[in-house]
């Protein structure tokens, strides 16, 4: 899987469903490009489209259950790996870390502000 697609996938697991155009933005691709991203996750089972119950004009781009499990097994293996280098670091070095724990939250914030583009 891409790196896009991942990326698309959790952004919708964390933000919920979202139209083409904005998670065109938000991972920063051409809508069709994204377009064409969200057909073949939806054809893998990862996503499906949905009507928007506001505005039945919007089609919204929503993470099917394969998708979320996709995502949390993903997030997993990314925490175990850091959980084993973090295994084999020195006391002093995990304390290190731990001070720093404050700046990274506030770093992966931003982050998440910047990702989530202008609301549309």
């Amino acid at each position: 899987m891409s790196l896009t697609s991942a990326a698309t996938l959790a952004t919708l697991e964390r933000t919920g469903p979202r139209r083409i155009t904005e998670l065109a933005v938000i991972e920063g691709v051409t809508q069709p490009a994204m377009s064409v991203l969200v057909r073949v996750m939806e054809e893998s089972g990862l996503v499906e489209r949905r009507g928007d119950t506001s505005d039945k004009r919007v089609t919204l781009v929503c993470l099917t259950e394969a998708g979320a499990s996709y995502v949390r097994a993903r997030r997993q293996a990314g925490v175990d790996a850091y959980a084993g280098l973090i295994d084999k670091l020195s006391g002093d070095e995990i304390e290190a870390l731990v001070a720093a724990l404050p700046a990274l939250l506030h770093l992966a914030a931003l982050d998440s502000q910047d990702r989530e583009g202008p609301k549309l």
